[in-house]
């Protein structure tokens, strides 16, 4: 854990507390700087973690797709908490970790097929401030996935883009999640690619 976030963590104590800790161990092993500092208001606490444990439900747009647009959102604006656990949780989900580590540099990777492209272009784009989203990568999308699965792509990019802006607000940087499961290090941006 890094101790450096910009509002200092909080003990988290009570009946809820012990609840949330333990949950937290159980899916990632020890309970990030993140909970403490977020801890100090819980009903802004509670309301994330709910928005996040309702759209694990979503099922519309395929969850490889998802998994990468979070990570896209993450790496563009530089929330190292979020990325980190994204790659701890995309190896917990048996997702392809051969692309999980190429996100961050996907424009030079030749790990993407087409319609994960658009999707990583996508998640960028509405991350951009104003966003750069053109009718032309919308209709590709549309084309590809259907409208449900992308207005629900759209959302989830949202949410990814609340939770890492939050995080790099706060202060709230990487506690090591990928190191613990063997995914480090991770590409960034300009490493060249590995040809397998």
């Amino acid at each position: 854990m890094t101790g450096n976030t910009r509002v200092p963590q909080a003990e988290i104590t009570g009946i809820y507390g012990a609840i949330v800790k333990m949950a937290t161990k159980k899916m990632l092993g020890r309970v990030p700087d993140a909970l403490g500092v977020l801890w100090h208001n819980r009903p802004v606490l509670k309301a994330g973690l709910d928005a996040g444990r309702k759209a694990k439900k979503w099922n519309r747009c395929d969850e490889n797709l998802k998994s990468y647009a979070h990570m896209a959102v993450a790496s563009l604006i530089g929330c190292s908490f979020c990325l980190d656990l994204g790659y701890f949780q995309a190896h917990n989900d048996g997702l392809d970790l051969a692309k999980a580590r190429e996100v961050p540099r996907w424009r030079e990777s030749d790990a993407f097929t087409p319609l994960e492209r658009d999707v990583l272009e996508y998640a960028e784009a509405m991350s951009q401030t104003p966003p750069t989203v053109t009718d032309a990568l919308s209709a590709r999308l549309l084309d590809q996935l259907g409208a449900p699965a992308l207005v629900e792509l759209t959302a989830w990019v949202g949410q990814a883009n609340q939770a890492a802006r939050g995080n790099v607000a706060l202060g709230i940087e990487a506690a090591g999640f990928s190191a613990s499961c063997g995914l480090a290090p991770l590409a960034r941006p300009g490493d060249v690619a590995s040809r397998a």
